[in-house]
């Protein structure tokens, strides 16, 4: 049975419980949005799931009918609530709740004590969408897709082509690792509270092999080069790329960052290694 808006609000009531904005928390309240990013995520019967920020447990109950749910919560005023969702609307013994802050999280430790095949499928928190995501991605292999509901301005940014204006930091390492694709704009009237923004289902898909390159410095180029978006990248990575680096990996110095695909900037990387 999927728990509707006044199950939610009786929840809440019982356990004295306020949404935190400081923990970016809008509880979602709308069935017939968790149907669709559950069906959206096409989960198999081997594959495992991670949510984090399950909050009250709305998505959480659904998943656990017929998945095995790590769920990580950072507000342990949550987890009783939390528990009386999953005992009365989903399958309790199919969930493993951790307490916890998942930006302070070993990945490499956490999968190694579970095995298996792993999709995230979450309402991630607002204040840590983009970094998460990016962290998962570089470090948590084991998860082969993503799916999630962001900030459509974060959304946009994962997915976004060279030359658009959403195109940047978040855009270039994701879509690195991983396919990116903006599935649907999701009502703020899902939410509780409803924010001040629309948000987005977000479909992350890794790449079964991404490019070689040394992704440290990848990384680096990218976030110096984005520091000064407007610049062309000869002046705004003179002191990281020589001359000869642009000819090498046939990229013009008189580019802007935005212009240049994630394979532009792994030749550029690539370039390095020849030029010195």
């Amino acid at each position: 049975m999927v728990i509707g808006k006044s199950d939610l609000k009786n929840i809440m009531e019982q356990h004295d419980l306020r949404p935190s904005k400081s923990l970016g928390q809008n509880f979602v309240i709308d069935p017939n949005t968790i149907l669709k990013i559950i069906r959206s995520a096409n989960i198999e019967k081997d594959e495992q799931i991670l949510e984090i920020g399950p909050g009250l447990g709305s998505l959480t109950s659904q998943l656990s009918a017929n998945s095995r749910v790590v769920a990580i919560e950072l507000d342990r005023y949550l987890v009783p609530a939390l528990e009386e969702v999953l005992n009365n609307f989903g399958q309790r013994e199919n969930v493993e709740i951790v307490q916890g802050d998942a930006m302070k999280i070993d990945w490499q430790e956490f999968f190694a004590q579970r095995q298996g095949v792993w999709k995230l499928v979450a309402n991630l928190p607002y204040n840590i969408a983009t970094p998460l995501l990016l962290t998962l991605l570089e470090k948590a292999p084991e998860i082969e897709a993503i799916y999630v509901m962001v900030q459509l301005e974060v959304a946009e940014r994962f997915a976004a082509s060279p030359k658009s204006k959403a195109y940047g930091i978040p855009s270039v390492k994701a879509q690195y690792w991983a396919e990116a694709k903006v599935l649907g704009k999701v009502s703020p009237n899902v939410f509780l509270p409803a924010p001040r923004v629309d948000s987005a289902i977000l479909q992350l898909k890794r790449k079964p092999s991404p490019p070689e390159v040394n992704y440290a410095n990848f990384s680096h180029l990218i976030q110096a080069a984005f520091q000064h978006r407007r610049k062309m990248i000869r002046k705004s990575l003179n002191r990281l790329v020589p001359v000869s680096s642009f000819t090498i990996a046939d990229i013009s110095p008189q580019a802007r960052p935005e212009e240049l695909s994630v394979t532009d900037w792994v030749k550029l990387t690539r370039s390095l290694d020849i030029a010195t």
